[in-house]
């Protein structure tokens, strides 16, 4: 499967690519948001074994600490970092932007973690929790890392969204499902959130003259933590769990589209990597097809100005020497 990366040359993904093709990561430094467990752990380990300094960044730090050790016991001499980022509190996020070492380059910054189809919630600032911890969390936690990103020699940023985003819709005069809230809705509006944001980044780097790769990808259909949380009642969850049994593939498989957008080289940006098999719910890494509902150029930008007013974080993109009249706009927010 192929895409046309900017200078016009074809760029393959073979068939039946997986972790084990990965290049070497040495010397690269990683966060991933939501890394203790599921898709995020098993991205963070592979990262760790193909020779990236890992930072998880995680709400819970106590299970983000066992995760870490895990991952040092199958990646022997690995250097793995814990620090607090709650996506659920705009602050949360600048703490852990400012703790970071002074000066320190982050080559990927991979936006994992996330929440499904929960009871309706609101974060620490008073958003809906899906759109709010999903989109608004890593939109900001991207803007406050972009000097650092800006500083390593090829950044990229990987930002994960799902097979429904394509039943989305973006209520910009009810973002935070206030009038009307249902579970799977404001999920599928987060999630298309997250792809409008991946490409709507790529082509403000582009303009700018930036030489980041913003990429999307999804897992397709697997089993995580995510499902059950949303369950409601114990019926509900055993419904889940049966469902994942028959039907879904593990968090290590659902994590290669993952890793395969995180790492694969020269990777357009825009790209949108998940499972290449039918319908996308399962199958060895490839490029799938995003909606045309986040393709939208002006919906994104729209979302694009909303987040930096609800995030009090605006994205600032130097002013490069290929920077046009356009990256000027792009970087002034």
């Amino acid at each position: 499967m192929a895409a046309r990366g900017e200078a016009g040359s074809a760029v393959t993904i073979p068939r039946g690519w997986n972790a084990g093709d990965m290049p070497s990561l040495a010397g690269q430094v990683a966060v991933v948001t939501g890394g203790n467990a599921g898709l995020g752990y098993f991205t963070a380990l592979e990262l760790a074994v193909h020779g990236a300094q890992v930072i998880l960044a995680c709400r819970n730090t106590g299970k983000a600490a066992v995760a870490a050790a895990r991952i040092g016991e199958q990646a022997p001499g690995a250097v793995i970092r814990v620090a607090r980022c709650d996506l659920a509190s705009l602050e949360s996020v600048r703490s852990f932007a400012a703790g970071l070492p002074a000066g320190e380059p982050v080559d990927l910054l991979v936006n994992n973690a996330g929440v499904m189809a929960i009871p309706r919630a609101r974060t620490e600032d008073g958003l809906e929790m899906q759109i709010g911890t999903n989109h608004f969390g890593h939109f900001a936690l991207t803007a406050l890392l972009l000097p650092r990103l800006l500083a390593a020699p090829a950044p990229r940023v990987v930002t994960l969204s799902s097979f429904m985003h394509q039943f989305g819709t973006i209520d910009f005069d009810d973002l935070n499902r206030e009038r009307r809230y249902t579970r799977w809705g404001a999920y599928c509006q987060a999630k298309l959130a997250n792809l409008l944001f991946t490409l709507e980044l790529d082509r403000r780097a582009r303009s700018a003259g930036a030489p980041l790769t913003s990429v999307a990808c999804h897992p397709g259909y697997a089993a995580t933590g995510l499902q059950t949380a949303g369950a409601r009642s114990a019926p509900a969850r055993a419904l889940v769990a049966a469902a994942n049994g028959a039907f879904a593939v593990t968090a290590r498989e659902g994590a290669q589209p993952t890793l395969c957008a995180a790492a694969f080289p020269r990777l357009p940006g825009g790209s949108y990597i998940g499972p290449g098999g039918p319908g996308g719910y399962r199958g060895s890494p490839g490029y799938n097809a995003p909606s045309r509902k986040a393709v939208n150029p002006v919906v994104a930008a729209r979302l694009w100005a909303v987040s930096e007013q609800v995030t009090g974080i605006p994205f600032a993109f130097p002013k490069g020497p290929g920077a046009t009249g356009a990256a000027a706009a792009a970087g002034e927010g």
